[in-house]
Order: structure tokens, then C-alpha cells, then sequence
């Protein structure tokens, strides 16, 4: 992989590589399953990338992008979550 592309992750909404610092990360948790936003220590799992804006958040939450790729059901609260973090 060449540097210029070396922090660069792909948003699963709108398909965009982005900077890894602009966009928000949700984990699925390897040993507990748990679901992790923006965690600044490394965590061993299935992550998922998606842009900081409302567009992006809406299309991924309606066409099940962020379900799809972790394999798990998305609950009101990780959705509130979301815009929580969307909106700071």
C-alpha cells in the first residue's frame, strides 16, 4: 500500500476514500460482540467506516450498510448514538 493511501478508509455509504480522521468508525467487538463508535484504543473486530455528515448516516441506516458488513441488528440506541455523534 503506498503512503498517500495509507490512512485513507472507504465510507460505506456513499463509497468515498476519505482520511481516517474524518470519518466515524462503529466496531463490532470480536470477544463480546459489543458495539464500539470512535474509539481512540485499538480494538480487535469488524469495523465499518462512515462520513461525518447526515446524508451519509441516513443512507447507510436506510439501505442497512452499517448491519450488513457487522452482521448484527442495529438497536434504537446505537442509532441515537450515532446522531449524537454526528451532531458534535
Amino acid at each position: 500500500m503506498s503512503e498517500d493511501r495509507k490512512f485513507l478508509r472507504q465510507c460505506s455509504a456513499c463509497r468515498e476514500y476519505k482520511n481516517k480522521s474524518d470519518l466515524i468508525k462503529i466496531t463490532k467487538d470480536f470477544n463480546s460482540g459489543e458495539l464500539i463508535i470512535n474509539n481512540e484504543k485499538p480494538v480487535f473486530g469488524r469495523s465499518v467506516y462512515i462520513c461525518k455528515n447526515e446524508e451519509c448516516l441516513r443512507k447507510a441506516l436506510k439501505k442497512k450498510k452499517i448491519e450488513y458488513s457487522l452482521k448484527v441488528e442495529l438497536s434504537e440506541n446505537i442509532k441515537e448514538k450515532l446522531s449524537t455523534v454526528l451532531k458534535t
